[in-house]
């Protein structure tokens, strides 16, 4: 297929390891026309190199693990996208990995998850921050606003207050949706 006029990029891909090699495969089946370049192991690209490679590829993917301790070769680039991929890697405000992706310019942030929320709330907050920074305020701001009313008091208005907030920033898909997955099987 023909290389598209305007490709606006560069893209950074985040996710954990064990799917690296998933998001290069399905890279070239569903956009063969994608540069895509891994960042990954010790024979990555250093400070010196890495303007180059992004300028020669289009998709960039790297680990979480990898993001974190190269946070200030990848905050160099002006990205058109971030991608994390199992969001939920960076459900934690309060780690290091967390707290270093929050500092990467990108024109638009997406996080794919399953699983948003699995404990607290604040998992929900780490994510948000990544893709709406202040819509939810600070994480202070949060907890006293939604996270405790929510949780201790089961307050209906405060999760509603937070449901409304966020439901124009999240897209939600089921398994029982057959149009966008016709291939996944019933759920058992």
């Amino acid at each position: 297929p023909p290389h598209p006029p305007a490709l606006p990029g560069p893209h950074l891909g985040l996710c954990p390891l064990s799917v690296v090699r998933n998001w290069e495969h399905e890279s070239a089946r569903f956009t063969p026309f994608l540069r895509v370049a891994l960042h990954h192991g010790t024979g990555r690209s250093d400070a010196t190199t890495f303007a180059n490679v992004v300028a020669e590829h289009d998709l960039i993917i790297t680990t979480y693990h990898v993001a974190a301790r190269d946070i200030d070769v990848l905050k160099s680039v002006d990205w058109t996208a971030v991608v994390l991929d199992e969001a939920q890697a960076v459900k934690n405000p309060e780690t290091r990995t967390a707290k270093a992706l929050r500092t990467l310019p990108a024109r638009q942030h997406i996080a794919l998850t399953g699983t948003p929320v699995e404990n607290r709330l604040s998992e929900l907050w780490s994510i948000m921050s990544m893709v709406t920074p202040g819509l939810l305020g600070n994480l202070h701001q949060f907890r006293t606003r939604f996270a405790t009313p929510i949780e201790r008091n089961h307050d209906d208005a405060a999760a509603a207050a937070l449901r409304q907030l966020t439901s124009p920033f999240l897209l939600r898909r089921t398994k029982a949706d057959k149009s966008l997955v016709p291939d996944l099987p019933d759920k058992v």
